[in-house]
């Protein structure tokens, strides 16, 4: 896939804040989303924005993280709120041009998109 380049990461303390950004893609008719992964476990998709700006979140991170994007700037953001332990995971973005997905649509296929960043690592400690 090609590389995005992503920003933020690091470690905080559980109920703190990070917000994640990723640049390039914010193109019309393109799809967006973060996914992340613990080791060598399966990947799971968080959170994803399609070209009409719906969005779409796992359960597990409902009503903490929020996905935005910036067109003009060219970039796309993770902002994730009162995070917890088992947030820690290293965490990449994606995009492709995807114009006739739902927010939903978008963040089952995630993981398939050919844009994605080189993934920044998350640690939340208790």
């Amino acid at each position: 896939a090609v590389r995005l380049v992503e920003f933020g990461g690091g470690s905080v303390q559980a109920g703190g804040s990070l917000k994640l950004a990723c640049v390039g893609k914010t193109y019309d008719g393109y799809s967006h989303g973060w996914f992340r992964q613990v080791g060598n476990r399966i990947p799971e998709e968080i959170a994803a924005i399609n070209s009409g700006g719906d969005t779409a979140y796992a359960d597990s991170v409902k009503g903490r993280f929020a996905i935005s994007k910036d067109n003009e700037e060219d970039i796309f953001y993770l902002q994730m709120d009162n995070l917890d332990p088992a947030d820690s995971a290293m965490y990449y973005c994606a995009a492709d041009y995807r114009p006739w997905m739902t927010a939903e649509q978008a963040l089952e296929g995630v993981r398939s998109f050919g844009y994605r960043g080189q993934g920044t690592q998350v640690t939340v400690s208790s």
